[in-house]
């Protein structure tokens, strides 16, 4: 049954779109050797400006793929918070007293429907951090390792593959992906009114879309984050899952299906999916590439040009003496 929207929600629809195709045209123009310069600057080093750098990346990235899917929610809730609001209105006998309130529950609706989407972000960007930080974890003593660690990375990529791909059929994933793709379930179980419902309601929900989704930003950061390729990828299994109410959980297990048997090729060095991730940029070859002596060589380059600084008045003045 199609759902007539009216003014106020055909203008949240347009937003929501324009933002996101908006954010996909931002990421396309970024570098790809830049991103993952960033990246591993951020894995590596644990430079505050990357991580953060990284993070409204991230951000920007979130809104790309997840606002087509959380529309419908966003729009069943305004629905609600107005629908309150017109039976507020019609219940109050006072003329004046319906007409005063008209523009402060418009706004008042606005700021609920973006606090609700803002908080929704912020689950994701906290995660986004989150997930790069302990990704760091097992893979950076292994980037510029030898033959045998270089095996350890195919294991564990492997290994995080299989557990993504069983996670898809797991009571947990279908409980999540149930909330998800049914808006009413949701509200019905986690209404709160008010602003601070509006927040509480936008973490909730972020919750439990980070409970259904997490698996496909693991791997985003394991492949290769602001690769356009897996985002549009994964963007499609989320919308797929959330949009495709009855059948959502077979695209989540096919999904899933995929990343076992691609888990299992990766172990057994069939194929290496990470060797255009993290390894080098994506605009090609091994002089974009970036491992964790080229940081630390970086690092030594810039203290050496600092205590250079230091020196250059002491060998003017050697090489002046010289010349008098």
């Amino acid at each position: 049954m199609a759902l007539k929207l009216n003014k106020v929600q055909k203008i949240i629809l347009i937003f929501l779109i324009l933002t996101s195709a908006v954010s996909w045209l931002f990421l396309s123009r970024q570098s790809g050797a830049d991103n993952n310069n960033v990246m591993m600057r951020a894995m590596m080093l644990y430079d505050p400006v990357a991580i953060s750098l990284f993070a409204a990346s991230w951000t920007v990235g979130m809104a790309a793929m997840m606002f087509p899917a959380i529309t419908p929610m966003a729009l069943l809730y305004n629905r609600l918070i107005g629908g309150a609001a017109q039976r507020k209105k019609q219940t109050d006998e006072n003329l004046m007293a319906e007409v005063k309130p008209k523009y402060g529950n418009k706004k008042s609706a606005t700021i609920k429907l973006t606090l609700f989407v803002t908080c929704y972000l912020v689950v994701w960007a906290l995660t986004g951090v989150a997930l790069l930080l302990g990704w760091s974890i097992p893979l950076n003593p292994l980037l510029d390792g030898n033959g045998k660690q270089r095996q350890l990375v195919d294991t564990i990529f492997g290994v995080v593959l299989i557990l993504s791909g069983l996670y898809q059929f797991s009571p947990l994933k279908t409980k999540c992906l149930g909330y998800c793709e049914s808006p009413m379930s949701f509200f019905m179980r986690r209404w709160r009114n008010g602003v601070w419902g509006a927040v509480r309601m936008g973490a909730y929900h972020g919750l439990y879309c980070l409970g259904c989704c997490w698996p496909y930003f693991l791997l985003m950061v394991a492949l290769g984050w602001m690769n356009l390729l897996w985002m549009g990828l994964f963007a499609a299994i989320i919308f797929g899952e959330k949009i495709w109410s009855r059948y959502g959980i077979w695209v989540a297990r096919i999904a899933g299906t995929g990343f076992v048997i691609t888990g299992l090729f990766t172990m057994v060095a069939l194929i290496t999916p990470q060797n255009n991730v993290n390894m080098q940029g994506s605009n090609s070859s091994s002089s974009n590439s970036i491992n964790s002596q080229n940081i630390k060589d970086s690092k030594s380059n810039d203290n050496k040009m600092s205590d250079m600084k230091g020196m250059s008045f002491i060998i003017v003045s050697n090489d002046s003496s010289v010349a008098i």
